[in-house]
Parts: C-alpha cells; sequence; structure tokens
C-alpha cells in the first residue's frame, strides 16, 4: 500500500509506482514529481529492509549512479559563481592531474566522459580501496588515458565521482560533503541529500535487499568467473552488438567488486561521488525541478539560465567505447527513455538498480525515484522507464499548453483551441515556428 500525496490528475502514477513494489519479498520505492515548480506526486511504499519495517517519507536509499547528477550540478553552481570554465584545463585546478599525457582534459571533457579514464580496473586492486578518497585521486593522478581524450566518450562508471570531486574540492578547499551541504541542500532545504552518510542519519537509511555483491559471492568458484556474472548482473544481461566486454569490465568492475558489501557502513559513510549517494526522492526531485525551470524554485536561483543553456547542450551522439548506446551526454547528464513519450530534450541520470531523477524544460516537469530492490543496467531499468512515460502523459493532459514560449522569452501566446504537442513545444523552444496570425493565438 502506498502511503503520501498524488495530486488527482497523476493517479495513474501511483497506480504504476504500485506495480514496481514487491508484493511477498522485501522491498519499498518512493517517487516524487514536480510540475510547473509544483509537487504534485510525493509518495511510497514497502518496505526498507529484510526484516519487513516500513518505507518512510525520510527513508534514505542507496542510488548509485543517480548520485552522478547530483554531482554534476553542484560542479556547475561552481561554473556559474565564476570559479572556473568548463574549458578550463583540469590541471589548472588540480596541478597533479596534469601528469601521464593528463595535461590538456578539460573539465568538459570530464562532464560528457570524454577524458579516458574510466578504466578503474587498471588503476586500483581492490573495490575496498575505493572508500579512501586519496588512494583514488592519487590512482587517478598516475592514471594515462585509455584513448585520446576527445577523440571518443566512454562511461567514467566509478571514475567520474573522484574527477569531478576532487575537482570541486580543489576548488573550494572544502570536503565534497560540505560543499554539497552549503550550495545545494542547504539553500533548498533538502534533508535527503547525502554522498557520505553521516552517523547521525545512518537510522533512516534503507536495506540494499538485492545485491550483486558480498552475498552470494563465496559460491563463485574463480575470479574470472565472478567477474562475468558481475558484468552480467550490471548490464541486465543486455545483448548489445559491438560491445566490448573487457572494457565495459575495466569500467564498471573493479577488482574484489564481488566481494563488496554496499549494505556496510564503511561503504554508505564513505564519499563515492560517481556511486554512493544517499537520497530521499523528495530532495532529488525539488533539486531537478530546479534545473527543470531554468536554475530556479520557490525564489532561489542556484544556476543563471545561461549557464542552464549551455548545461543542457548534447556534446555526443556516438556510441560510447564503455555502453555502446548512444547516451546524447550533456554536461554531466544523459538522455532519458520513457515508454510511449518523446523525451529529447529531457535531462538526467539513472542508476544501477533502478533509481533516477530528471527535468523536462520544456513541460517544467522533474522526477526523482529511489527504491532498494532489483538489479537493472548502469543507467536504470525499465521500472523508471514505465514511472517516466506515466509521468509525462499525466502532465500533458493536466493543461492545455506549457508556458514554453515565457520561459524562453518569445511570448506567452499559443493556438486556440488545442493542445500543444511535444513536437510543437520543441519548434516553440528552438524558435522555429512560424509566424502566426494575431487572430489565430490566444493571450495565456
Amino acid at each position: 500500500m502506498l502511503q503520501g500525496y498524488v495530486h488527482p490528475d497523476f493517479g495513474r502514477v501511483a497506480d504504476v509506482l504500485s506495480q514496481q513494489i514487491p508484493r511477498n519479498r522485501p522491498g519499498g520505492a518512493a517517487l516524487t514529481v514536480y510540475h510547473k515548480g509544483q509537487c504534485v506526486v510525493d509518495i511510497w511504499g514497502g518496505t526498507r529492509n529484510r526484516d519487513g519495517d516500513p518505507w518512510r517519507a525520510e527513508t534514505l536509499a542507496l542510488s548509485f549512479s543517480t548520485t552522478k547528477g547530483v554531482a554534476s550540478t553542484l560542479l556547475h553552481i561552481l561554473v556559474d559563481q565564476g570559479y572556473l570554465k568548463y574549458d578550463d584545463p583540469v590541471s589548472k585546478h588540480w596541478p597533479e592531474f596534469g601528469q601521464k599525457s593528463k595535461q590538456n582534459i578539460t573539465v568538459r571533457q570530464l562532464l560528457c566522459h570524454e577524458a579516458g579514464l574510466y578504466h578503474i580496473r587498471e588503476m586500483i586492486d581492490d573495490a575496498e580501496q575505493m572508500m579512501d578518497w586519496n588512494f583514488m585521486t592519487t590512482a587517478i593522478e598516475r592514471a594515462q588515458p585509455i584513448h585520446e581524450p576527445g577523440s571518443t566518450n566512454g562511461y567514467h562508471a566509478l571514475t567520474y565521482g573522484w574527477l569531478i570531486g576532487e575537482l570541486i574540492q580543489r576548488i573550494t578547499n572544502k570536503t565534497f560533503a560540505e560543499v554539497l551541504d552549503e550550495l545545494i541542500a542547504a539553500p533548498l532545504q533538502l534533508d535527503g541529500l547525502y554522498v557520505g552518510l553521516p552517523d547521525a542519519q545512518m537510522h533512516r537509511r534503507a536495506e540494499l535487499v538485492q545485491s550483486i555483491g558480498k552475498k552470494g559471492a563465496a559460491d563463485l568458484r574463480t575470479e574470472r568467473r565472478s567477474q562475468r556474472l558481475m558484468l552480467k548482473a550490471v548490464t541486465a544481461g543486455l545483448k548489445i552488438a559491438n560491445i566490448d566486454l573487457d572494457k565495459t569490465l575495466s569500467a564498471l568492475v573493479p577488482r574484489g567488486a564481488t566481494h563488496l558489501d554496499f549494505n556496510s557502513q564503511d561503504f554508505v559513510n564513505a564519499c563515492v561521488p560517481a556511486a554512493n549517494g544517499m537520497f530521499t526522492s523528495r530532495s532529488l526531485a525539488k533539486l531537478y525541478a530546479l534545473l527543470a525551470n531554468g536554475g530556479e524554485l520557490d525564489g532561489i536561483q542556484l544556476i543563471s539560465k545561461g549557464t542552464m543553456n549551455e548545461i543542457t547542450q548534447i556534446q555526443n551522439r556516438t556510441m560510447g567505447d564503455v555502453i555502446p548506446v548512444p547516451m546524447h551526454w550533456r554536461l554531466g547528464f544523459h538522455r532519458v527513455w520513457a515508454f510511449g513519450k518523446a523525451t529529447s530534450l529531457s535531462f538526467g541520470h539513472f542508476g544501477f538498480g533502478g533509481s533516477g531523477a530528471w527535468a523536462d524544460p520544456v513541460r517544467n516537469l522533474a522526477i526523482g525515484m529511489t527504491l532498494n530492490n532489483g538489479v537493472g543496467t548502469p543507467f536504470g531499468d525499465a521500472r523508471i522507464l514505465q514511472v517516466t512515460g506515466a509521468v509525462i502523459k499525466a502532465a500533458e493532459r493536466r493543461y492545455l499548453v506549457p508556458d514554453i514560449e515565457q520561459v524562453q522569452g518569445i511570448g506567452p501566446f499559443f493556438p486556440r483551441d488545442r493542445r500543444t504537442t511535444y513536437g510543437t513545444a520543441k519548434k516553440l523552444v528552438n524558435g522555429v515556428l512560424p509566424r502566426r496570425r494575431k487572430s489565430d493565438v490566444t493571450a495565456i
């Protein structure tokens, strides 16, 4: 049974989420949706651990790669405040990074996964080393790009967090957690946005009830077999043509990963900005509602519209080396998928296990979803695609036209007596609609 609030226009969304929650086994989920700056869905249900304790509104869930979107947003705020530029060499702010042919790698290349530094398997000897920040940043400093930076993209599944995180720490001279609290959590009054969970918040966390980590690894007879099973798990067994398993393994499965317990206090306490954010759906959705609304929400402007426009520009459209699916990387965000709806102007970040958050500036729509059961791919699974489709359909049904022209400065005029489709909205945003006679438009 779900608890929380659902606007009547979004009733179908609750039905879809309810179908995602296990009935006869542990597991729970939470979903929050913002439309035009207003919270229209805030629901949760199921259990947060194997003991059957109920999921609550304040439950924090391990959200894996969904963390990357939060880390990216933090860096964008610093860019907007003038601390750095996207085309700065990383070594300008992090001098030790410049060794081993990395001196010309730019901040932009980090954000759109073109730095060639995804091969964590060759950088460290054991996955538990990921919990040591200084060890990981030193390992990255000593690493050489696996391809010419900027020549292609490869998903930096784990290294992304230290690349972006250390850059943030060098610029601010503060810890990643301190900057996250000061620049995002405190201004937006978010009580569910942690990367490196404090002991005082440990009682709120959900237990990952289906893990590819420590549990079950003892039965694997060889390290190579365990690696392959791990890879199958994190790609959900996808049969993708032209996939280079060695590159995928190198980026996603560090040595010893099968023995890493994602539920351990050590892992949850550590700061791994690519993979161990502990979030509530409320906090994720509110942050992305700000991104969907031009960088401002409830009178709080964290990112200017000019910077938001740059953030959302697609940087590459090609197949990646690690995950050969065109991710259409923006600056720190990927494309959004949904069942049955167009989402080409949406952006966000999904995570292994099914979590995710995204923003749609055309529809002024944003969601945050957390859960603790299932596996999926490194960029989510079918559950969030189903939820996304239902959310978009509900949003499109509840108003005649979106406020797109007001946001883009075109003028608040829309065709009379018909709904504005997503295709029309895209044309409005891009400024390519034909001129219309005044008699054909209605002021809103």
